[in-house]
């Protein structure tokens, strides 16, 4: 089976390459000017798409959380509620967004966290949603988003297998378009904690969606594995600029970061070839060079019954391979042989 997923233009399966993700979030500090800075320069370094994420905060916190005092580095608030409602996007500055990263032709989309936020994006008439780890549980509004019938990625933080299968099969009857994310929400994550090898398990559980990976990691190298293991999805956060304030720019990738994720990854689709094992063309000279073949290690009379003493095995390698060697032993020789001349099947009996 060869699952498909596609978004807008792009149709990803098992023999395309990966579809990269650069996920913004609020590294644009609530500046659409930034934000599209950040676009461009995604696009530049290869990405497919670039996401950002979508809050109704009033709704989404209970008071005493939006009141919470967010005293830190990273603050831009006094409160937590303070905090993400500055770092949030009207809809004039949405629609902005989507004409600048229409204009690049790149993909945007973005993950809502509430059911407000579902429709503020389907106003917006988003090609693709995304639903946050946290949220793996929260059937309701993954249902929801799941009707709207757009291409949806699930990220799968802190998820049991048993969660995924339940997100899973309430998704899929109403809206197949579907991937699901390996993801472990730590930030960053330390390569121990990713268990990649879960890629495997979801690619096991379900053969009928395409897997991709959600990698938190600092640098490009686990995303690389995960492509190797069957990841056809990759989600990075990325900024400009990782001095910036914000609890995600320190493990997000910056431009030259993307862009060397994007070329290897390229790289890695081309290396993995087609499973055939048999000789390149550009192998045949270094092989030629570095090859072997049997000859004659001395010169052996007409009628001589060849022993191994008779024989050498000496480079290049364009002549009768020594796998043969025990064939050759104990033949009577039908011609003279000279000194390292060629050992030639068709003139042994």
């Amino acid at each position: 089976m060869n699952p498909n997923l596609t978004i807008e233009q792009h149709n990803i399966n098992q023999n395309t390459d990966c579809y990269v993700i650069a996920e913004i979030g609020c590294n644009h500090q609530g500046d659409i000017e930034k934000a599209k800075s950040i676009i461009t320069k995604a696009k530049q370094a290869g990405a497919n798409a670039v996401k950002l994420q979508k809050r109704n905060n009033k709704n989404l916190f209970t008071q005493s959380m939006f009141d919470m005092p967010y005293i830190n580095e990273n603050s831009f608030g006094k409160t937590y509620g303070e905090h993400r409602e500055f770092l949030e996007l009207n809809k004039a500055e949405y629609i902005e967004l989507q004409q600048h990263a229409e204009g690049l032709d790149i993909t945007l989309f973005a993950t809502p966290f509430d059911f407000e936020s579902v429709d503020f994006l389907a106003d917006l008439n988003m090609p693709a949603y995304k639903i946050a780890s946290g949220d793996i549980t929260n059937i309701p509004l993954i249902e929801y988003v799941a009707k709207l019938g757009k291409p949806l990625l699930v990220s799968t933080g802190g998820a049991t297998l048993e969660d995924v299968k339940r997100a899973y099969e309430i998704i899929m009857p109403i809206n197949p378009n579907l991937c699901i994310l390996q993801c472990t929400s730590s930030y960053p994550a330390e390569p121990e904690d990713m268990n990649l090898n879960v890629i495997n398990t979801y690619r096991d559980n379900f053969k009928d969606i395409i897997i991709g990976l959600s990698d938190h990691q600092n640098g490009i190298a686990m995303a690389l594995v995960g492509y190797v293991l069957g990841a056809r999805v990759i989600e990075k956060h990325f900024t400009i600029n990782r001095g910036w304030k914000g609890t995600d720019q320190a493990f997000s990738l910056e431009f030259a970061g993307l862009e060397k994720l994007v070329r290897d990854l390229q790289r890695a689709r081309s290396a993995m070839g087609n499973g055939i094992k048999s000789l390149t063309e550009k192998e045949k000279n270094p092989i030629f060079k570095l090859g072997k073949k049997i000859v004659a290690a001395r010169t052996i009379e007409t009628n001589t019954i060849i022993t191994r003493n008779d024989l050498a095995i000496k480079s290049p390698g364009d002549g009768l391979a020594p796998y043969n060697l025990n064939s050759v032993i104990g033949k009577t020789t039908a011609k003279t042989f000279t000194i390292e001349e060629d050992i030639d099947l068709n003139y042994l009996k």
